[in-house]
């Protein structure tokens, strides 16, 4: 019941619609426009959203509850979010990020650096299965890279965001396709399959275009004289020795045994702690003061400066507080049937099989966009849509395909925690970046096109589709 007693019923058309274009409106004016901050834009938002909960009947507690599960469900996600923090910062100290740019900039070829970045972090995120930990650690090297080179950081940014998203959608260590996979009773074996079809010709189509952008690059971009002081101030800055390589090998070696992500970042990161003191001299007080505040250089030149002084516990609450208040907002339009309603109806629309595959894709979409969160584009759409894409004769796995596609997107999202995280990690702007994660905002229209042209579509042929082949 609500607060004056009314039962609670389910929204119309336009009760859906109004805090979706509420946030909307908010988002690309208030922050798009004027700058103002996401947290408070969010906020608002959510005070609309709850408006129209408490029209619909629900009370402030049901309300409140909406948001606490949210936020729950994204605890995970932060948790990681908050040991990256702790990881670059001890990485930095180590001297660990520093070697690698500086090795970096003596073998990548400014042309090829594009191609390269988002080759390196595909395979790394391949390996890992975690886009955040590519990002976080091969993804900040490459940005230096870029910076010592001279290539614009929305480029390099794109480059490395899309090449760390690639093991976020076909990795079977990946978190997300097995999350995509389990929500519709699926193979992983063969989602990774169907998968494949789809995400090799995004891929390869944002490799081309940087590699074409690459081959147009000025050669006086990349001077030698800027290379030069970059590689002299990082070495007069840090001490190099090959133990350095110890504390990313770790994370990779862990991952690869598939233990947890977060104690394989501690363990890496106290031994990048340890190497601080050893490699660098550095006092544990002083590393553990970097992993909280962040690490700071003064090495006399500002782009190293700027460059390297980042990470610690304070530089991801920023991105955590987005992340609560897009959460916030996702909750209240769960818990009032905000988002459910919209998805049925873009389920109404699916009267053939093109049609269908068509709305799950936009289905995730919408999630994507409304709640800004990865995990759920992918669990509330596969478990609304399961039903229907058996009763047309379609595999579950068409279903997985279609939400990991639309699953990429999200760090191309200024207000989802992936989009965020992205920003705050690499130093660039969610704005800048965005156009050049080609391979993110591509992807989703191949199931959608092949849905339609019948090509590469999957016939349901067993009710237990868990089962490798079925």
């Amino acid at each position: 019941m609500g607060p004056s007693g009314q039962a609670r019923r389910q929204p119309t058309a336009w009760e859906a619609a109004t805090p979706i274009a509420g946030m909307a409106l908010l988002l690309g004016v208030g922050y798009g426009a004027y700058h103002f901050p996401v947290e408070i834009l969010l906020i608002a938002a959510s005070v609309v959203a709850g408006l129209v909960a408490l029209r619909l009947g629900y009370t402030w507690k049901d309300i409140e509850a909406g948001i606490i599960d949210s936020i729950a469900k994204a605890m995970p996600a932060q948790m990681i979010i908050i040991v990256v923090g702790v990881m670059i910062a001890s990485w930095i100290a180590s001297g660990s990020i520093p070697m690698l740019i500086d090795f970096g900039l003596r073998i990548v070829s400014p042309r090829l650096f594009l191609v390269t970045s988002c080759l390196v972090c595909g395979i790394i995120s391949l390996l890992t299965g975690t886009a955040y930990g590519t990002a976080g650690t091969v993804g900040i090297a490459f940005i230096g890279i870029a910076h010592g080179m001279g290539i614009p950081p929305g480029q390099a940014a794109g480059a490395i965001v899309a090449g760390s998203y690639l093991g976020e959608k076909i990795s079977p260590f990946a978190a997300s396709l097995n999350l995509a996979s389990a929500a519709v009773r699926c193979n992983v074996v063969d989602t990774i399959r169907h998968l494949v079809w789809t995400t090799t010709p995004p891929y390869l189509i944002g490799l081309a275009v940087y590699w074409i952008v690459g081959m147009h690059t000025s050669l006086h971009t990349a001077s030698a004289e800027r290379i030069s002081l970059i590689q002299q101030t990082l070495r007069s800055s840090f001490h190099y020795n090959w133990s350095l390589l110890l504390p990313p090998v770790v994370v990779l070696v862990l991952t690869l045994r598939r233990k947890p992500v977060i104690p394989g970042m501690l363990l890496s990161s106290a031994l990048a702690l340890l190497l601080a003191r050893l490699v660098q001299g550095r006092s544990l007080l002083e590393s553990a003061n970097f992993c909280v505040t962040g690490f700071k250089l003064n090495s006399g030149v500002a782009t190293v400066n700027e460059l390297l002084s980042r990470g610690g516990l304070q530089e991801m609450l920023r991105i955590s507080l987005v992340a609560f208040c897009a959460f916030a907002f996702a909750g209240i339009v769960q818990k009032a049937g905000i988002l459910d309603a919209i998805l049925e109806r873009i389920l109404r629309v699916a009267r053939t099989a093109a049609l269908l595959i068509t709305s799950g894709v936009a289905a995730a979409l919408a999630t994507a966009l409304v709640t800004g969160s990865a995990y759920l584009s992918v669990l509330i759409p596969g478990e609304l849509f399961a039903p229907a894409f058996k009763a047309r004769g379609l595999a579950a796995k068409n279903l997985a395909r279609a939400t990991q596609e639309a699953h990429s997107i999200v760090p191309v999202i200024p207000w989802a925690i992936a989009g965020v995280y992205m920003a705050g990690t690499l130093g660039v702007s969610t704005w800048a970046y965005a156009p050049w994660a080609i391979f993110n905002y591509t992807g989703f229209l191949f199931p959608v096109l092949y849905g339609w042209l019948g090509f590469g579509t999957a016939p349901l042929k067993a009710d237990d589709e868990t089962q490798v082949g079925s």
